[in-house]
């Protein structure tokens, strides 16, 4: 439980930093290594896990002392809400605790990421060169795709549960699976594939197998 939650708001803080990331890289380019120093960003990511560690402590810390009345759960990971529900109290104050939590966390990420970008388009807006616009918008397209990625997953189940649609245990699983491996998955293709030199030999290699398949048969 702590290792999945751990993992969910790592995520949260690594696609934040990245939109970070990028707004220095495009607000200030030339002092970009001055003020992302190797300290500065080790720092930062120690704080990051620091900060991780310490807020999903709670959720195991909340659930472990509760006695249970049931021995397995309809869940393919150990969720809090499950085992909350596998209690023999009233789960309603602890749900209450972890949607606060899951929500503060949510809304300021995603609220710095929104307003990182509002800053970014600012800038953008008031270039002259078309050329510098395109490299802009190459430098935020791989995380832009990232963001989609793992948002979407948790506002589609969000938005579907508001509005009082009954989802299946499937579609909840599909969709929470799909918010823990979405971004993984697509890592690596988004950011190899948009580099040059790995695009390349990834070419190179497809061109050389293509002639040995013609040359066997």
């Amino acid at each position: 439980m702590f290792a999945f939650g751990l993992g969910f708001v790592m995520e949260l803080f690594t696609i934040s930093a990245m939109a970070f990331d990028r707004l220095i890289a495009i607000l200030n380019p030339l002092r970009y290594h001055s003020i992302l120093t190797n300290f500065r960003s080790v720092l930062l990511t120690f704080l990051l896990w620091i900060v991780g560690s310490a807020s999903m402590a709670i959720v195991p810390g909340t659930v472990l002392p509760l006695p249970l009345c049931y021995s397995s759960l309809k869940f393919a990971f150990c969720d809090y809400a499950a085992v909350v529900s596998a209690t023999c109290i009233d789960p309603t104050p602890y749900f209450n605790l972890i949607s606060m939590c899951s929500f503060i966390l949510m809304i300021g990420s995603f609220s710095f990421i929104c307003m990182s970008y509002l800053r970014i388009v600012i800038t953008v807006v008031r270039m002259n060169s078309k050329g510098n616009k395109k490299k802009v918008f190459s430098t935020c397209l791989s995380h832009l795709i990232v963001i989609v990625c793992y948002y979407g997953p948790i506002f589609i189940l969000t938005g579907l549960t508001r509005i009082g649609l009954a989802l299946t245990m499937e579609q909840i699983h599909g969709l929470r699976v799909g918010t823990i491996l979405g971004p993984s998955l697509v890592n690596p293709f988004v950011y190899c594939f948009r580099t040059k030199e790995i695009r390349s030999k990834i070419l190179r290699i497809i061109s050389k197998v293509g002639p040995a398949k013609q040359r066997r048969q």
